[in-house]
């Protein structure tokens, strides 16, 4: 593990969208690759269309499981009213990867895999290994449709790492 800052990621969007499976995926890979993770979810009022964030901090120590306002390094938005919503929490110098999104239902075909496509990008700006996101991938599906999500990861990762 490298001796780094806390990375700061807030996903968000609305209930249905894989937004804690994302974030779930997202903690396994930094866990796995020795860092320290804090993780927090909160969800809206409606199970499928309710508004939906998890909070996802790892480093070398955490200590809280939310981002403070003005904190987040990425945030990785589903919806466009979450992303709006929720940009205040963007640091400065901070990344939203919204737009990322309609590249991704533009590259994607099945669109079950769209979450899995933004993860990747995601993954090429951090300091996680490739082995660790893969097994992560491979503890939240259980094997069910992780061998599609694994390419489809790798190939938005590789992806990711051009721009």
């Amino acid at each position: 593990m490298a001796d780094q800052e806390t990375i700061n990621i807030l996903f968000c969007g609305t209930g249905g969208q894989g937004i804690l499976t994302a974030a779930e995926i997202c903690g396994w890979a930094a866990m796995l690759d020795g860092y320290h993770v804090k993780k927090s979810e909160v969800h809206g009022m409606a199970q499928r269309g309710g508004s939906v964030e998890s909070h996802l901090r790892f480093g070398t120590a955490v200590y809280s499981p939310l981002i403070p306002k003005g904190e987040v390094d990425y945030l990785v938005a589903f919806e466009t009213g979450e992303n709006s919503r929720l940009k205040n929490f963007l640091k400065p110098g901070g990344q939203e990867m919204f737009n990322e999104l309609e590249k991704a239902v533009n590259k994607i075909e099945d669109k079950r895999y769209i979450n899995t496509y933004i993860i990747g990008l995601l993954s090429a700006k951090l300091k996680i290994n490739e082995a660790s996101w893969l097994q992560a991938i491979e503890l939240v599906f259980h094997n069910k449709h992780a061998e599609e999500n694994k390419k489809i990861f790798l190939f938005a990762r590789k992806q990711g790492g051009e721009l």
